[in-house]
């Protein structure tokens, strides 16, 4: 990646002006591209993808596949609420801008700009992907013989499966999630991967990944294989919320960098690895948290949305079936009264 950069420098090219791809690093066949100038606000947020834009493009693709299908229910007549395809193309936008934008090159050189990719990733994106139920528009979308009765079919199968309830067990999930802050930063696996163009873009996709396994089971309203109680799904967010924020603490009281990767920026930057790491730290415990709480409080709405709705049904019943447990427990007060001196 250093050879990446001093190949760019040489250059003289900004990040605002038409770039032709990079020169490979030495060992690293993927096509990689660092900017030149220091970092700001403004040089982050502007466009610059990568030679190969994996991120951009699943973005682009989930987007695209999503509307195709919310057209072809709306086309047959039917309804989709335009708020959940609101959330849904607003994480797909976040997830194209937070890997599309030249942030993405910053990130091969600064924690700072690295860490709000991560946090972004896994923590913002995944629950406005999971809130949109892509898999129910799906299935509603799907045509009804041929191809998308096969597709149906593979989607019950995968419901059924062994391997989905493991996935999506808390048992496996929040042992991922945790594992991406602490098994990655406090081992060697960031910086093997953070050597390569291919590493990097694959951390990224880690980083979905797992903030998707962990998204699905809270608030999915998708058919799921297994449900966990909402106390439960309570409990995960407060346990996550806790771990993040020691990690956030840890990151930012660190003596010494942490990463080889972002050990040395460029020094026309002026950047201070130690200051930049302390940032990093703060942007892990601060801008991770907010997040949480909303996760927390969307939660807590939809748990009571799920108790009026059972109350609902079961006043429903009562009326057309009687409350057959109440009477029960009458006969059973009756019954005694009836024994008693």
């Amino acid at each position: 990646m250093r050879d990446v950069h001093d190949a760019v420098e040489r250059t003289g090219r900004g990040v605002s002006e038409p770039r032709a791809p990079l020169p490979q690093a030495q060992g690293d066949w993927w096509p990689d591209w660092t900017p030149v100038e220091p970092p700001t606000l403004a040089r982050m947020l502007e466009p610059a993808l990568q030679p190969i834009p994996v991120l951009p493009a699943i973005a682009l693709a989930l987007a695209a596949i999503y509307l195709l299908g919310w057209l072809r229910v709306r086309t047959a007549g039917g309804h989709w609420p335009w708020w959940r395809a609101g959330l849904f193309i607003t994480g797909c936008a976040l997830l194209a801008a937070v890997t599309g934008l030249a942030i993405e090159g910053y990130g091969k050189e600064l924690f700072s700009a690295f860490m709000l990719q991560q946090m972004t990733i896994m923590i913002v994106v995944p629950p406005l992907l999971v809130l949109g139920a892509p898999g129910t528009l799906l299935l509603r979308a799907l045509p009804r013989e041929g191809f998308g009765n096969r597709i149906r079919a593979l989607a019950v199968a995968s419901l059924r499966a062994r391997w989905a309830r493991f996935l999506l067990h808390p048992g496996f999930a929040v042992p991922l999630f945790l594992a991406t802050f602490y098994g990655l930063y406090f081992s060697d696996a960031a910086d093997l991967l953070l050597a390569t163009g291919l590493g990097h873009v694959t951390l990224e996709v880690l980083f979905l990944i797992a903030g998707l396994l962990f998204t699905v089971p809270l608030l999915s309203p998708d058919p799921l294989p297994r449900r966990d109680p909402y106390m439960m799904k309570l409990v995960d967010v407060f346990a996550e919320a806790a771990v993040h924020a020691f990690f956030g603490v840890v990151v930012m009281m660190a003596g010494e960098p942490l990463l080889r990767a972002f050990s040395s920026p460029p020094p026309a930057w002026d950047v201070d690895p130690l200051a930049d790491q302390r940032i990093a730290g703060g942007i892990a415990w601060g801008y991770g948290e907010a997040p949480t709480v909303l996760l927390l409080l969307v939660l807590v709405l939809l748990w009571y949305r799920d108790d009026s709705r059972r109350a609902r049904q079961r006043d429903r019943r009562v009326e057309r079936h009687g409350d057959t447990e109440l009477d029960a427990y009458n006969a059973y007060l009756e019954g005694l009264g009836r024994r008693s001196p």
